[in-house]
């Protein structure tokens, strides 16, 4: 038998824990590339939407299914379908899936921990230079800089849920919320930052397209965490006394407050360095605009502020993104901690110390995909192109298994676990939930539209990713 499970002390530390989880570089950089490149407050409007009426029931239903059964997804799973094989599968991909994201989100924050050190070091220009990005990404002094941030890693996990995660939540995320306030604050008093801002907010109906309105659909799914395994196994961790959907709610309500900051941090700076920026053109990736464009935005700053001033800013948003990457990253790791923990018997430590040696090593895989290893660099080809390593664990774990895994949720609440039971299960902690209108939209929409809509994501994704083919034209 393991050890009896640990809970968070607090509702505010689960609350924070989770709004952790889905707080991460997919915020405060990759939604305002996709808000900037799919028409600005269209984007922002059809992406609050979804949150609310499709991803906030199956976040819900995943912190239910984690309560219930106090495991992570696999143990979480089987209980649940009575040892049921094939559904254990289903909690493999469950705790699969985020153990590969850790590997390239680790390649990430080990870059953005490099950027930091380069721009308090007086580099900025560098970084900003056209060759800066290419030659940092291959440069030996990674493997020291991964170190560091395993290391952080592991000192908030091997101190357990209350004393680590809930402990590191409560310091991390409100001083990221201030970091990103004293952001906004700064970059709205540049010039023409005001342009950035009214391209954010006011809606232009006429750039809801389909392609808007799948691209906001699949940023919700992903920032909120949904699918990782993330939010049942911090369902595990939590009491009797917990108001689930109040819960869910305020997560979700952080989560998209934080993108939402961080949109009008982003886009004004990008209009304020280029007046005439075509957002539509902008950076094809959250990993291009931050590491190559960004830095070039920085650096204009010191025609105001001077080089030094240039290089603080940079910096202070360097350290905003590693604190937000680094609680992302918390919670994606404990996902495959609680597995060994919990299926295993393995002791924390010693379940920490399996993960990353194993993660480790794909990660520096990865790390080296950019050029270092021809092998891991070229690694294979599809969709008519040639796949690093780093692109295959992107394009597989991320884009593609996360919408199946959510597909996969919903199946197994509405038609294996049973409608009935999750509103039992959902009750507890808020007495008027049982035949409320909440109830009745959570067990229809999981048991109809939210799992088909889920399961054409994941199809179109497949398409084209991997056949470079969209179903829809997009």
């Amino acid at each position: 038998m393991s050890a009896s499970r640990e809970h968070f002390s607090s509702r505010i530390g689960f609350i924070l824990a989770a709004a952790g989880s889905a707080v991460g570089i997919g915020n405060l950089v990759g939604f305002p590339v996709n808000a900037a490149k799919n028409g600005g407050g269209a984007f922002l409007l059809m992406y609050a939407l979804f949150v609310f009426l499709i991803c906030l029931p199956v976040m819900i239903a995943e912190m239910a299914v984690g309560r219930k059964t106090a495991k992570e997804p696999v143990g979480a799973y089987k209980t649940l379908s009575g040892n049921s094989s094939l559904w254990g599968i289903a909690g493999l991909f469950g705790v699969l899936t985020p153990f590969m994201i850790a590997v390239f989100y680790m390649v990430l924050t080990v870059w953005i921990f490099g950027y930091i050190v380069l721009t308090v070091t007086g580099n900025l220009d560098y970084l900003a230079s056209g060759a800066g990005f290419g030659e940092f990404i291959n440069s030996p002094y990674l493997f020291l800089a991964m170190a560091v941030v395993a290391a952080i890693v592991n000192f908030i996990l091997v101190a357990g849920v209350k004393d680590g995660i809930e402990k590191a939540a409560k310091t991390l995320m409100p001083t990221l919320f201030g970091m990103l306030i004293i952001m906004v604050a700064f970059v709205l008093t540049l010039d023409n930052a005001m342009a950035g801002v009214k391209f954010f907010l006011i809606p232009d109906m006429s750039k809801i397209t389909p392609s808007v309105i799948n691209g906001a659909l699949s940023q919700a799914f992903f920032s909120l965490s949904l699918g990782m395994g993330i939010l049942i196994t911090y369902g595990s961790y939590i009491n009797n006394q917990t108001n689930i959907p109040n819960s869910a709610k305020l997560v979700a309500i952080t989560d998209t407050g934080v993108a939402f900051v961080a949109g009008l941090m982003i886009l004004p700076a990008v209009f304020s360095f280029n007046p005439d920026v075509n957002p539509s053109e902008l950076s094809d990736s959250s990993v291009s605009l931050i590491f190559t464009f960004l830095p070039k935005i920085f650096l204009a700053l010191q025609v105001s502020i001077g080089y030094i001033g240039a290089s603080a800013v940079a910096a202070f948003f360097f350290i905003l993104v590693f604190f937000a990457a680094i609680t992302s990253l918390v919670s994606i790791m404990e996902v495959p901690v609680s597995y060994l923990v919990t299926e295993k018997c393995h002791s924390r430590k010693k379940a920490l110390s399996i993960l990353l040696m194993t993660a480790g090593i794909l990660t520096i895989f990865a790390t080296v995909s950019f050029g270092m290893v021809t092998f891991f660099t070229e690694f294979t080809s599809y969709a008519g192109g040639t796949k690093s390593f780093f692109d295959v664990v992107y394009d597989v774990f991320y884009d593609t298994i996360l919408p199946l895994n959510g597909f996969l949720l919903c199946v197994f609440v509405s038609y294996r676990w049973k409608k009935k039971n999750l509103s039992e299960q959902l009750s507890i902690g808020n007495d008027g939930y049982i035949g409320s209108w909440v109830e009745k939209y959570i067990n229809f929409s999981l048991g109809t539209f939210i799992p088909a809509i889920v399961l054409i994501i994941f199809v179109n994704t497949v398409a084209q990713k991997f056949f470079a083919v969209s179903l829809f034209g997009l």
